[in-house]
């Protein structure tokens, strides 16, 4: 699965905007076209993964084949109900058993899980406006993401950070 996967992280709250829409969806689009990107992981609990949803789905109608994969990170167990509720927005969901023990750091261990399955990783991540009164999880997720060797498309308010195209493994 991993070299033809890409997850998403980014914070709860993101300035949305139209350019910002094009330059995701150029960019998931390039994924699908040119490094035969098919399957797509996703968290929970941020607009950016809600607005990420959104273009890969969009995307779908042109490139059926991809697939949209909920990583749950709560509810290990869940009922007919709310499995065809999640069906409704993605193709399929689970639950990492790594992280049934993991009380509150299963969001933490559940971005791990999604980083360990994927070759890329499109994170938004705003240094000047992230949270300073506790360590961001998409901090966290960018810094794993980076030790791991991912190939990393690094978004920041707005636009495409060039001076992060510095660093090693992160790619425009």
């Amino acid at each position: 699965m991993t070299n033809y996967t890409c997850c998403f992280f980014g914070h709860r709250t993101i300035n949305e905007t139209e350019e910002l829409k094009k330059a995701l969806t150029d960019i998931i689009e390039k994924l699908i076209i040119h490094e035969n990107v098919d399957t797509f992981l996703f968290g929970s609990k941020s607009e950016f993964d809600r607005l990420c949803l959104e273009l890969v789905t969009k995307l779908k109608e042109k490139y059926p084949h991809v697939k949209r994969i909920y990583v749950r990170a709560e509810f290990p167990y869940i009922n007919d109900d709310y499995m065809a509720y999640l069906l409704k927005s993605y193709d399929k969901t689970y639950y990492p058993e790594r992280i049934k023990d993991s009380g509150r750091a299963a969001y933490v261990e559940r971005n791990y899980e999604m980083i360990n399955n994927s070759k890329y990783c499109i994170i938004y991540y705003d240094e000047p406006n992230a949270p300073t009164t506790y360590k961001s999880g998409t901090k966290i997720a960018l810094d794993y993401a980076v030790k791991k060797g991912r190939e990393i498309i690094f978004l920041s308010d707005l636009k495409i950070s060039d001076e992060k195209s510095q660093e090693s493994n992160i790619v425009i």
